[in-house]
């Protein structure tokens, strides 16, 4: 394996490139501790020992730090750790480590956001919420089809009252323009409808 490059990142950190490709980044003392230099042959041995012991270690030390301040799903942490570029083996470890020790669980973080987000966003909206934060569309389906279905006029009642429209007076343009802002919202159109029009939907 040959260090093809060194590229600082801040003048304490730097990516070090094996054979062409982004392997890892380390500080400053850590180059020069394992004498990584450009052009140069890295052995397995120090290779390992990089992962190992220096990059492992970090990378569960920061994701005990990410969680330290928010709750976060599987695919957060990976991200995060992927942008410090930390190397796939340490992130998978460091994954498995937090996975262990119960810090992270995706199927708890989703339920903990349905919860907390139902009332002020549309069905639609939380699911779209959830699927960027990388968890599947089975987990969240999963989850739904345990609690009570849910009738989602009452949320778009408030959304009608916070717009200070009022149904009785209002002229079809400021209708229409409630019922876009709704359907944006992510709520459905025929409960839309049923609150609008007080009829279902055809």
């Amino acid at each position: 394996m040959i260090i093809t490059n060194i590229e600082a990142v801040t003048k304490a950190k730097s990516r070090v490139y094996i054979d062409e490709q982004l392997a890892f980044v380390l500080y400053k003392g850590e180059l020069y501790r394992y004498k990584i230099k450009k052009d140069e042959e890295i052995s397995d041995e120090t290779y390992r020992e990089i992962i190992d012991e220096v990059l492992t270690k970090r990378a569960k030390i920061r994701c005990i730090y990410l969680l330290k301040s928010m709750d976060r799903t599987e695919y957060q942490l990976r991200t995060k750790l992927k942008q410090g570029g930390y190397p796939e083996e340490a992130i998978n470890r460091a994954i498995d480590y937090v996975k262990n020790l119960h810090y992270i669980d995706d199927n708890r973080y989703a339920q903990y956001y349905i919860d907390g987000r139902t009332g002020s966003k549309s069905k639609q909206q939380i699911v779209q919420d959830l699927l960027r934060r990388g968890i599947s569309k089975e987990q969240i389906q999963s989850i739904y089809e345990q609690k009570e279905p849910e009738d989602e006029t009452e949320q778009i009642r408030k959304w009608v009252a916070k717009k200070r429209v009022d149904l009785e007076t209002a002229d079809p343009k400021e209708i229409n323009r409630l019922y876009g802002f709704l359907m944006r919202k992510g709520f459905q159109a025929s409960d839309i409808s049923k609150v609008i029009r007080g009829r279902e939907y055809d």
